[in-house]
């Protein structure tokens, strides 16, 4: 079973890219981050003539959602974290598929920090972690995947002072990404590359792309009921090279 996180930055402007890659690589579920989409304008029959289900969660301009299943259509389970009533921005989705629980997580960006914005981030960061922890407490299969906006560690970034105020690499976020992690959670691309970058995020600006100046930012965290499963790992790298590309590529794990 194959799973991948995509932040796909605006899904009707890289639809082709994104159906390139479904036919490709085949992923049986997928979780996509910033659609850049209402829910009215998610392009659910091209996705579902490449032979996927959908569920998803969209917002003008910014944000939005999905989860996507290979024949199948993903049993939607919660549209939006819980503990904000006021949270009205399209950042979460989970469903159920093939007997596990697998989310799409878009989390704030944080800057300019500090600031609200960053409080907010962390803020979100802490409503994940108690949302987080019942998934734990109930040994349920489940798949924490998203756009988590932190580089957990300086391995994660390419050397560079240029990112030193930035929110994906403050302290404060690193240490919340620590303290979900600490629940139990195994860091499937970690876990199976403990010493490669495996970039997943390169910014347009700045030549970055070609100079491989990434972060890791895309993340699969898998509970201690389905770690064991875990056979494989990786990031679809080419994906980021192509025309019109967004600036993610997808990270993805097997699971047995």
């Amino acid at each position: 079973m194959k799973i991948a996180t995509f932040n796909i930055n605006n899904i009707n402007r890289r639809l082709p890219n994104l159906l390139r890659w479904l036919r490709a690589e085949k992923p049986d579920v997928v979780a996509l981050q910033e659609l850049k989409s209402t829910d009215a304008d998610f392009p659910l029959d091209a996705i579902e003539k490449a032979g996927y289900g959908a569920v998803w969660r969209g917002q003008k301009t910014w944000n939005g959602v999905a989860i996507l299943a290979r024949k199948a259509k993903p049993v939607l389970t919660r549209i939006a974290l819980p503990g904000d009533r006021d949270d009205r921005e399209a950042r979460y989705i989970e469903a159920a598929v093939n007997g596990i629980i697998v989310t799409s997580i878009y989390l704030p960006n944080g800057n300019p920090q500090p600031g609200p914005k960053f409080d907010h981030k962390l803020d979100w960061f802490r409503r994940l972690r108690r949302h987080a922890a019942k998934f734990i407490k109930q040994d349920i299969p489940v798949v924490l995947a998203g756009d988590y906006n932190v580089a957990p560690t300086p391995l994660d970034i390419y050397p560079t002072r240029s990112w030193d105020k930035d929110a994906l690499i403050q302290p404060k976020s690193r240490a919340a990404f620590k303290q979900l992690m600490a629940q139990g959670w195994c860091d499937a691309i970690r876990e199976l590359h403990p010493a490669k970058p495996m970039f997943t995020f390169w910014d347009y600006k700045r030549n970055r792309w070609p100079r491989d100046a990434g972060l890791r930012l895309d993340h699969l965290l898998l509970s201690p009921a389905l770690a064991p499963r875990l056979m494989k790992a990786g990031v679809d790298r080419k994906l980021r090279g192509e025309e019109g590309a967004s600036d993610h590529a997808p990270a993805w794990i097997v699971l047995r």
